[in-house]
């Protein structure tokens, strides 16, 4: 199946404002996240874009990223009504064509690109739902949804999705999620990047009508397992919780130490750690000295 649409969620009235923000990127060029998610999923051959957006945040976002206005849709979540509601409001979009998604609430890093790339090309092979997934280990497990299945024998870290799990505890993940192969207290989480069919918006279509909560993604992937061909790859790069404590910060240091300005970088955090340590010597001195 051909890929050519991409979907990125930013509808979350917590999130809403994190691909906003500016980052300096990997060759220097200061740009706003959004931007950087979506020159890497130009480099997967992506054709279109659309942003699920809080209502009102259209425009704020079209300027975020002038230089690809004619390659982006915005879609307004009219309700709070969770991920998988937002993901279904790009049915139009799609319009019953397979797509890539990202969440705009991370970043992602890797060597050689994010991943979506690798990504959109096993989907199109394979001509299935695919999830990119990492190794995690069990005390982070309830900030994400995770994948039990059994490695396919076709390319390294490729599994057949038999269970989806949404933030599991170690104990729920011991019984249900174990992955042939995998490090012990380790598991398979979802790096928030998927390549899915149209069949994932229909599912996601059926549990809205009867939902009275929030309907999420796993809900729609866990049902998605039973009907259809699903896999999960494990992928090279790493993500970065841009709405975590110091997230922000640690996504800025990720690229920076990933692009060409590295030595610098690390020059000046050395200089900062030095600095920090002979004032920490410094007060520690002046405070022995003084009168008690």
């Amino acid at each position: 199946m051909k890929i050519k649409k991409a979907v990125i969620t930013a509808a979350g009235e917590r999130q809403r404002r994190l691909p906003l923000q500016s980052l300096v990127d990997r060759d220097g060029t200061s740009r706003t996240v959004l931007a950087i998610l979506i020159n890497e999923i130009l480099e997967a051959r992506i054709e279109e874009v659309c942003v699920v957006v809080w209502p009102g945040d259209e425009q704020i976002f079209m300027d975020a990223v002038p230089e690809h206005a004619g390659l982006l849709r915005f879609v307004p979540q009219t309700r709070p009504f969770g991920y998988g509601d937002a993901l279904w409001r790009a049915r139009a979009f799609t319009a019953d064509e397979p797509f890539l998604h990202l969440v705009g609430d991370h970043l992602y890093l890797g060597r050689h690109g994010c991943g979506a790339k690798q990504l959109v090309s096993l989907a199109d092979n394979e001509d299935c739902s695919v999830s990119a997934v990492r190794a995690t280990h069990e005390s982070s497990l309830t900030s994400f949804g995770c994948i039990g299945g059994q490695p396919t024998g076709n390319h390294a870290g490729l599994y057949r999705v038999d269970t989806v799990l949404e933030k599991p505890t170690p104990t729920i993940a011991e019984q249900h999620l174990i992955v042939p192969g995998m490090r012990a207290g380790h598991y398979l989480a979802f790096f928030g990047m998927h390549v899915l069919t149209p069949s994932v918006l229909g599912i996601l279509g059926d549990l809205i009508q009867t939902a009275q909560t929030r309907v999420l993604l796993t809900d729609a992937l866990r049902i998605l397992a039973t009907r259809e061909k699903y896999l999960a790859l494990q992928v090279g790069a790493e993500r970065y919780d841009l709405g975590a404590t110091y997230g922000l910060l640690t996504s800025q240091l990720a690229l920076a130490l990933a692009g060409k300005d590295r030595d610098e970088v690390l020059s000046l955090l050395l200089s900062l750690l030095a600095n920090e340590q002979l004032r920490s010597a410094a007060a520690a001195t002046l405070a022995a000295g003084a009168p008690q």
